[in-house]
């Protein structure tokens, strides 16, 4: 390699020579092992989830040849094992979104107040101990969940506790177990946002006078605000999808819920009831099941769709 020399008023100067990365030139096959598992988990991935449009979609189209979108889409009415069969959706929709409120109002903020004290207030020693405390509640299986809101919400809290006028199921006993089920993927999610906003905002909030708390609403919270975002729309997803507690605790009857404390069948639910084998495949009652999974599909979706454009509108680049 050549050298060259410079003269600047003074002795002449040699330049070292660039060093030479040892890996230069040569075949490295375990790089191209690891793309190519990247890739082929990527095409994996991609290949699964047509699979699933197809599989939902197929069976749909030969319900919605017998059974107006129309009616099942605004119907008010489902029973569609009945005599008189009806096919509205609206009932498991109504559930549906009670559970999903429900749980929302209880696993948002205690979601992100977990996530705010592991991440602002929290000592490095305790922290340690309380976040795996918290994922814990993660690893709970959703049927222990389901027998939990049954036994003991439902049947002791609501009816024994509160005198509440309730029966043996009711939506509200769902959805705060539901609630209690994601906090633990809304605060994990949430506190790795706020821990991933750089120090140099805290410490010049801090200098302007803030006080911890101050530091953490005005200026820590705004940054992480598109983490947080999308740890609450994956609470919404895990809410929408949900089945065995909507299935034990929720009940069976679909109706119009207009009162958290009456009992709802949800969309799971329903999927979760009738697939046991007893409609001949290919009926309309056994295209149902793939209709409801179809509308759960495109409603889980729309909300992730809607998440994106404002997590791309209002995310933060440090």
């Amino acid at each position: 390699m050549t050298t060259v020399t410079e003269r600047h008023g003074g002795p002449a100067t040699r330049r070292a020579p660039a060093p030479s990365s040892s890996f230069a030139g040569r075949r490295r096959p375990g790089e191209f092992l690891i793309k190519l598992g990247l890739r082929l988990a990527a095409a994996i991935t991609v290949v699964t989830t047509v699979g699933i449009v197809i599989a939902l979609l197929v069976p749909s189209l030969s319900f919605f040849a017998e059974v107006s979108p129309f009616e099942f889409l605004f119907g008010t009415r489902w029973a569609p094992r009945f005599a008189d069969a009806s096919f509205g959706v609206l009932p498991l929709v109504t559930a549906t979104l009670w559970t999903t409120v429900i749980a929302l109002l209880v696993a948002v903020p205690f979601g992100l107040g977990a996530a705010i004290l592991l991440a602002e207030y929290a000592k490095p020693r305790v922290r340690k101990v309380l976040k795996p405390l918290l994922e814990i509640l993660a690893g709970i299986p959703t049927v222990v969940y389901g027998f939990f809101a049954l036994q003991f919400v439902q049947g002791t809290v609501l009816r024994d506790w509160l005198q509440l006028p309730t029966g043996a199921f009711s939506v509200l006993a769902a959805g705060l177990v539901m609630g209690v089920m994601i906090i633990p993927t809304i605060a994990s999610i949430a506190e790795d946002a706020m821990s991933a906003v750089p120090s140099a905002l805290r410490q010049g909030s801090a200098a302007l006078g803030a006080n911890r708390m101050q530091t953490t609403l005005r200026v820590v919270f705004p940054a992480a605000l598109s983490g947080i975002v999308a740890a609450v729309v994956l609470g919404i997803s895990r809410a929408v999808g949900e089945t065995m507690i909507v299935a034990i605790a929720a009940g069976s009857q679909a109706q119009l819920v207009s009162n958290p404390l009456e009992q709802g069948q949800t969309m799971t639910g329903f999927i979760a009831n009738a697939a046991l084998g007893d409609s001949r495949v290919g009926s309309l009652e056994y295209n149902t099941l793939f209709a409801v999974g179809l509308l759960l599909f495109l409603i889980t979706l729309l909300i992730n769709f809607i998440s994106i454009r404002f997590v791309r509108r209002f995310r933060e680049a440090y």
